[in-house]
């Protein structure tokens, strides 16, 4: 895993699989992503080393009190930004998208203004 963004994609992705699963595997991330197996074994790997998951012996990931944490904050970023892009008009496929890209580099400080402004208004 190269970098913050990364990541986070991984810790949305588990928590959007856990949404929609009873559990999760690395084989479950990488049909989700499109990515090799190999390439998801190692960030997972780098997930768990960070402290922000756990694997079971039957492969079972699940969330640590950290990880799940910022799984959370990530996911809100990402529904809050895809709601005003909508409200502004964006179609979903690209509210989502955009959403995607912008979560990752948002300071905390804008996304707050951004949330308030989303929760008053839209």
């Amino acid at each position: 895993m190269k970098d913050h963004e990364s990541e986070e994609m991984y810790l949305e992705t588990i928590l959007v699989l856990k949404g929609e699963r009873p559990a999760v595997r690395s084989i479950d991330i990488a049909e989700k992503l499109g990515y090799a197996k190999s390439s998801v074994s190692r960030g997972v790997s780098l997930l768990q080393d960070r402290g922000y998951i756990t694997v079971g012996s039957d492969g079972f990931i699940d969330f640590t009190a950290k990880g799940a944490e910022k799984a959370d904050t990530i996911y809100d970023r990402h529904n809050t930004l895809t709601l005003l892009l909508k409200e502004l008009g964006a179609s979903d496929e690209l509210a989502e998208t955009n959403a995607c890209r912008i979560e990752h580099v948002i300071d905390d400080e804008v996304f707050e203004l951004i949330k308030e402004y989303v929760k008053n208004n839209v």
